[in-house]
């Protein structure tokens, strides 16, 4: 006989309160979307290997959930969502007009090694402006990501915007003449520099002809020159300065940025990554084998780091608990006092559930005092009590502790005052 059967590792079951904060993230995330003029698109969760395999590079493609279907076809979980942005975008890029300025929120599946921070599925959000070259797009993106995690609660003591180019270390590279027109393995060298042992990065650079102490030296000198001046003029205007740092430093692992890429990175609990994104003006032209080349800057945030981070951080995490009790199941619950008056009670949830409130009620005769006990579980703000005295109801403020008699005609008006009243007042225990 087989064990008890479990989920598989890195796959996360979500019980009703972990949907109300994933549901609380997708909230914020749209919320700041639709403020900056994005609209949202969606693509399959299934796609062709070969648009990962010959586009993302780097680790990801060690990480493929992959095989072959029944029509002899090598398909693959989606990793990321900015190769099927690119096919899609250079499909039917024609109808639409430019920038595309859209985003998305989908699930992904990558095989990594489970740790915290990290799952074998995440939830993934996804800002793309596709058709615009200028830095006037890279700075709109920094400027999102920025008020997207004020969105959240964070401030800048919380967390900073870690602003790079791939396009300076490619001009560095070149006057050193260092990789010989492929830069790809010194950029992977410097992404992986804060995680990489000090030795092992030295050994990696002088087998490329240079020393970690020029590399240092030049990221230390990056914010001397003019190189980053627009975008940080830009963010300027809008007082954004206080989040932002230049440090080059980070360059993003995946192979197909060219250009400005920056992270979100908390303060203060390991600098951990919690967002990122970056330039990728060349995507749109492989994917569709040139006949649709358009610049294109994105980036994405997880729900796994962010979700953590929000549950360390005080003001965030208070902000997510007054979301979740106003979140409550249920708005109104209907007090079958009297179960004789059952079918009156029925006809009184189905009116208030018309008038679009979020309704519960005893499937089952219940005592009184159980039933107002679970009207509290759910976090419901009044009760209507249906008993022997209908069409007279008690119409209930749970939080105030106050009772009013109407006549059931009068009821869905004092349910609907009771619900827009504030939650302070005298009558409160």
């Amino acid at each position: 006989m087989g064990g008890k059967i479990q989920s598989l590792p890195g796959f996360r079951d979500f019980y009703p309160e972990d949907c109300a904060v994933r549901n609380y993230l997708f909230d914020r995330w749209r919320a700041v979307a639709h403020r900056y003029g994005f609209v949202e698109y969606e693509g399959p969760v299934l796609e062709p290997s070969e648009l990962y395999k010959k586009k993302s590079g780097g680790e990801i493609l060690g990480q493929l959930f992959h095989f072959e279907d029944r029509g002899d076809r090598e398909v693959a979980m989606r990793p990321e969502l900015t190769p099927t942005l690119a096919r899609m975008a250079a499909a039917r890029g024609r109808d639409y007009k430019k920038p595309l300025r859209w985003f998305g929120i989908g699930q992904f599946f990558r095989y990594e090694k489970p740790q915290r921070g990290r799952t074998r599925e995440f939830y993934q959000f996804n800002v793309d402006i596709v058709g615009e070259p200028s830095r006037g797009a890279d700075a709109e993106l920094v400027a999102f990501a920025i008020d997207l995690m004020r969105d959240l609660g964070f401030t800048a003591d919380d967390f900073s915007i870690r602003l790079s180019d791939r396009d300076a270390w490619t001009a560095s590279l070149e006057a050193e003449g260092i990789g010989a027109g492929d830069p790809a393995p010194f950029l992977n060298i410097i992404d992986k520099m804060e995680r990489e042992r000090p030795e092992v990065t030295a050994d990696a650079l002088r087998g490329l002809g240079t020393s970690r102490e020029a590399v240092d030296a030049f990221v230390a000198g990056a914010g001397a020159g003019g190189h980053f001046s627009p975008l940080l003029e830009d963010l300027a205007a809008r007082g954004m300065s206080d989040f932002v740092e230049v440090d080059l430093g980070v360059v993003r692992g995946l192979a197909y940025y060219t250009g400005t890429v920056f992270e979100v990175f908390d303060k203060g609990r390991g600098m951990r990554a919690v967002a990122g994104g970056g330039r990728y003006d060349n995507l749109c032209g492989l994917v569709s084998d040139g006949a649709a080349d358009m610049p294109a800057c994105g980036f994405a945030m997880g729900d796994v780091v962010i979700t953590d981070l929000i549950r360390e951080t005080k003001r965030a995490n208070a902000q997510l608990l007054t979301h979740l009790q106003a979140a409550s199941a249920a708005d109104v619950y209907v007090v079958v006092a009297d179960e004789s008056r059952r079918p009156d009670a029925l006809a009184t949830v189905q009116r208030l559930r018309q008038a679009g409130h979020r309704v519960d009620y005893p499937l089952a005769p219940a005592k009184v005092g159980k039933q107002f006990g679970q009207a509290e579980h759910l976090c419901a703000r009044a009760a209507v009590v249906v008993g022997s005295e209908f069409p007279e109801v008690g119409v209930k403020d749970l939080l105030k502790r106050s009772e009013d008699r109407v006549d059931v005609a009068e009821m869905p008006g004092r349910v609907r005052a009771v619900l827009d009243s504030p939650p302070e007042g005298p009558h409160i225990a």
